[in-house]
């Protein structure tokens, strides 16, 4: 591996320092600090910072200095990063394609590379997965792909990746804690409750590992192998998180927190989807656990062996006094503010609760008993970009400082496409929203991301965004994403089943439902049918042979492998239901839409829908509901 490379020959002394703790996290040799292949770009002129506020100890100063310092100049260091990318993958294909001929400067960067989408990238990509090792994107070898929702083809992306990304995600990860300290100080006492997964992953034709850039995470040296913190100790024993069995996974990860329940000063999850989960594993789940507890030994359920011998060092003795503790506060059936009543000392929840996760905020603060939410960092498969120097702000309010060393952004203002409407990361304005279109060092190049930001402010030179919407996505219940042509897609498979009985689909929407644990998607159909038999004679039919459960199962096995996943490996989703309502309903909804203000000519019946009139007058025209009966066919294997 290469020894890492800077930008400047006089490395200012903090940055030195930071280096030197960052590199020196382990002993193994493999991870020593002359074998590590980051690369990080120092701005030239250096802030000595404070801004951020007063740090618990030396090496938390470190990294809020070096925040500090990257955003002190941020266009600075982007023009050293995209200079930095330029030259390491000039002789790529992709780049050479284009004649760059070595030039490193911005202007040419813009005028001869095309601003592309997955699309545009997948021939290339499919090439690198059928195992063609030429440099094609990147310079430096492809290390694995991270998947990713949301292809044509209703598969997942495989976003290249190569291994020293983990040396910068890793980075960002260590600057959280330091920042979360200065709100909520002495985390170094107690232990974090974080409900994590793993998920399968598989190998493309050509041998590379394919998996979620977590579940990448969670399987490296960086995490495996990290030093003890005590602003960074878990309740969960790493073989329960890195168990592919959802079950023995969280069933093991809820025991060891219960068992460890007055240690536990944060709960957290990925999504707040997932938190949700976690409470629902509970109230299923609280006898056998209490059983556990009362008796000091795992429920034979847990077979994984690495996790009994972990959980055995912890459930060594029985303890009927808990035992007792967690029946009599679950068996109550009163589950508001259970959170805060078996984790009493539990000053906040770190979960994402913006976007689409934002649904779910009203029944953390029941399970909850209104708890902060802190939303810490921004990221995607596709790259790192940046965290919450407020993570404890109310969610509405939540923005994130994208850190100008993770990547080149670029940023299209909003409703445009043409290529020279971009604008570079110091030049966003307040109160504008962007595509976030990004360069990194694996080989993306002005790669559009997808998502919708909006600019709230600055700290230093470096701009904070709120993400407004991933675009084009219609329901998202967990880490899944439909958009209008896929739920489009999946309505006219189902609606086939109808033919035989002279019926159509004649309107729908949808609606991500997030009442019941997990969430599901909510399709609601207007129905028509042929002239000369009634509306009566066709429900009985349908009902009869079971039609309607077949087009719930024919719409969720049209839809993307994601989805497919979260339903039948993950259980983050619930089955799908379809709402059928009486004729004439889409007309009322029009009717309701134009007495707000909504155009006659203009309006289209929104596909997707969240405002509550509008959902209590589909279901107050309700007819009947009907629920997938069985999960869509979904494996690793896309082929199989």
């Amino acid at each position: 591996m290469a020894s890492i490379i800077l930008l400047f020959p006089e490395l200012p002394g903090v940055f030195s320092r930071f280096l030197h703790f960052f590199c020196s996290r382990r002993n193994r040799s493999e991870l020593e600090c002359s074998t590590m292949a980051v690369e990080t770009v120092v701005p030239t002129a250096i802030a000595n910072g404070g801004k951020l506020g007063s740090a618990a100890n030396e090496k938390h100063a470190e990294k809020l200095r070096f925040i500090e310092e990257m955003t002190a100049d941020a266009d600075a260091v982007q023009e050293k990063v995209l200079a930095k990318i330029l030259t390491r993958n000039a002789e790529t294909e992709y780049l050479r394609r284009y004649g760059l001929g070595g030039a490193t400067d911005r202007d040419t960067f813009k005028a001869k590379v095309p601003v592309v989408t997955y699309d545009d990238l997948q021939p290339e990509i499919q090439r690198i997965a059928n195992g063609d090792r030429s440099a094609i994107l990147s310079a430096h070898p492809i290390s694995e792909f991270l998947t990713s929702s949301g292809t044509s083809a209703g598969e997942r992306k495989l976003m290249p990746t190569i291994k020293e990304e983990l040396d910068r995600r890793q980075l960002l990860y260590s600057l959280l804690m330091p920042v979360m300290n200065l709100y909520m100080p002495g985390l170094d006492k107690g232990k974090g409750l974080y409900f994590l997964f793993v998920k399968s992953e598989t190998k493309t034709p050509g041998g590379l590992t394919a998996r979620p850039v977590l579940t990448s995470y969670y399987k490296s040296d960086h995490f495996k192998g990290r030093p003890y913190d005590p602003y960074n100790v878990y309740t969960s024993p790493t073989a329960a998180i890195l168990c592919t069995d959802a079950f023995q996974s969280m069933y093991a990860q809820m025991l060891c927190g219960l068992l460890q329940r007055l240690d536990v000063l944060r709960l957290g999850a990925v999504f707040a989807s997932g938190l949700l989960r976690a409470i629902r594993f509970l109230q299923l789940h609280w006898p056998e656990l209490s059983h556990d507890i009362a008796s000091g030994a795992l429920s034979a359920k847990v077979t994984d062996p690495s996790i009994r011998a972990a959980v055995g060092e912890l459930l060594a003795l029985p303890d009927p006094e808990l035992a007792r503790f967690v029946t009599g506060e679950c068996a109550k059936g009163d589950w508001a503010g259970i959170i805060t009543r078996i984790w009493p000392n539990t000053k906040y929840l770190d979960v994402i609760v913006t976007g689409a996760m934002a649904q779910y905020i009203p029944t953390l603060e029941y399970y909850s008993g209104g708890l902060p939410m802190a939303c810490t960092m921004y990221a995607s498969s596709e790259c790192y970009f940046g965290l919450n120097l407020k993570p404890l702000c109310n969610p509405s309010e939540v923005s994130y400082t994208i850190m100008p060393n993770m990547a080149y952004f670029e940023f299209l203002p909003h409703g445009y496409s043409a290529p020279e409407q971009l604008v570079d990361l110091a030049q966003v304005e307040i109160g504008k929203e962007y595509e976030l279109v990004i360069t990194t060092y694996a080989g993306l190049n002005r790669y559009r991301v997808g998502d919708i930001l909006r600019v709230t402010g600055f700290h230093n030179a470096a701009p904070q965004f709120r993400f407004i919407r991933r675009k084009n996505v219609l329901l998202s219940i967990d880490s899944d994403k439909t958009n209008e042509a896929e739920l489009q897609k999946a309505v006219d498979s189902a609606s086939a089943l109808l033919r035989p009985y002279g019926a159509s689909v004649v309107e729908y929407t949808s609606h991500a439902c997030t009442k019941s644990i997990p969430g599901h998607y909510v399709v609601y159909w207007e129905l028509l049918t042929k002239a000369g038999r009634s509306a009566e004679a066709l429900m009985e039919a349908l009902t009869r042979e079971g039609v309607m459960e077949r087009c719930c199962l024919a719409m969720e096995e049209a839809l993307n492998s994601v989805y497919r996943q979260s339903r039948a490996a993950d259980g983050s989703i619930g089955p799908l239901e379809i709402r059928l309502v009486h004729g004439g309903t889409f007309e009322e909804l029009m009717d309701y839409a134009i007495s707000r203000g909504a155009s006659i000519n203009q309006f289209k019946v929104p596909r997707c829908v969240t405002f509550p009139p509008i959902l209590e007058l589909l279901d107050s025209r309700l007819v009947s509901a009907h629920f997938s009966p069985a999960l869509p066919r979904w494996s690793p294997h896309p082929n199989n």
